[in-house]
């Protein structure tokens, strides 16, 4: 199914979406490959992280099936803190069904609105190749290499690239 207008986008509630976006992030932070996070990981710490701090979560959902989640934060502080970041997450199950378009397009559409004057990714893992022709068929550009940023579990050290695209 690839029928993104199904997919509603609301705020993640603290509590009540934990299942939810615990059975999305442990796969992908177990498996080491996209996100320079700590395998290891606790569940309690990754919840956290996802909705913590700057970090404004959001849930993708059709009916009552979560298929997806990004959170929104401004990219650093003080006079950094007109450009903003993001991290997306999409259920296993829901590969394919054209959700991580759907949140990036929402969260493209939700920084204008914040105000935010560009976004941009800091660590895209140069494997992640479904990612990195995401972010660009969206208008991101490659704006930076970083030889070997990234121990990859199967691939060793990796580039990691900088995207980013004005708003």
């Amino acid at each position: 199914m690839s029928d993104t207008a199904a997919i509603a986008l609301r705020p993640a509630r603290i509590g009540t979406d934990d299942d939810a976006l615990w059975a999305m992030l442990e796969p992908v932070f177990r498996a080491g490959e996209t996100y320079a996070i700590d395998r290891e990981i606790s569940r309690s710490a990754a919840l956290d992280w996802w909705q913590g701090g700057t970090h404004r979560a959001l849930i993708a959902q059709r009916g009552d099936a979560v298929l997806g989640s990004f959170y929104l934060c401004p990219n650093q502080q003080g006079g950094g803190a007109h450009v903003c970041n993001c991290g997306f997450v999409t259920a296993r199950a829901a590969e394919g069904q054209g959700v991580a378009r759907a949140m990036i397009v929402h969260a493209l559409d939700l920084a204008r609105a914040e105000g935010f004057l560009a976004m941009q990714f800091n660590c895209v893992v140069s494997t992640n190749t479904r990612a990195i022709a995401l972010w660009e068929a969206h208008g991101f550009e490659i704006v930076g290499r970083l030889p070997g940023a990234f121990r990859h579990p199967r691939d060793g050290f990796v580039d990691a690239f900088v995207m980013y695209r004005r708003l």
